[in-house]
């Protein structure tokens, strides 16, 4: 099974992806932590990047899709996928259909879990304060915020005539948007 968990950022995609790898034995496909991960290790593609997030931006989807088509290669990943962040743009989804379509994959579910901007902002402070992301500034996520909302307006509309697409309260408690995207798994 193959899901694909969007919002914007501190809609908790992440932590329903946790739970959901545990519960299908799936792996997560997270473009922010393969992204920190290139920072960590400080390399072109990781300067780049931290220069893309500081001011906000997206980074370059040609970067992205790479390591998305990566992932989807992997023989031992294929159909145990949660894409956590993924994709954020019109030309990511249709990269993505196109990768599936490559590695003989689909989409089975796909949750899109739409959160206010002042719930985000209460997240994010919190966030910052139990994780120290570098990442958490409150400037720089009002501007991620706006900026996800303007570019994935495509991406909802792309995959919202799809029959698997399923839009999610984010506001809710984690164990209620937990249940919600449980009554939609098939196993």
């Amino acid at each position: 099974m193959n899901l694909i968990l969007f919002g914007p950022p501190g809609a908790g995609k992440g932590t329903q992806a946790k739970y959901l790898i545990k519960k299908l034995d799936a792996f997560q496909i997270s473009t922010g932590d393969m992204l920190r991960n290139e920072i960590q290790k400080d390399t072109e593609i990781g300067k780049k990047i931290i220069n893309d997030m500081n001011d906000g931006k997206f980074v370059d989807d040609e970067i992205v899709n790479k390591l998305i088509k990566n992932a989807l290669s992997d023989p031992k990943k294929k159909n145990k996928l949660v894409f956590d962040g993924y994709p954020r743009s019109l030309s990511q989804a249709k990269n993505l259909d196109l990768l599936l379509k490559d590695t003989n994959q689909k989409l089975d579910l796909i949750f899109f879990l739409n959160v206010n901007k002042d719930t985000i902002i209460k997240r994010i402070e919190k966030r910052k304060i139990i994780e120290k992301r570098s990442d958490d500034d409150l400037k720089t996520i009002l501007k991620r915020y706006d900026t996800y909302m303007e570019t994935t307006k495509p991406v909802l509309e792309f995959y919202s005539n799809n029959p698997n697409f399923h839009e999610i309260d984010g506001s809710l408690k984690i164990d209620e948007i937990t249940s919600k995207i449980d009554a939609f798994l098939r196993v």
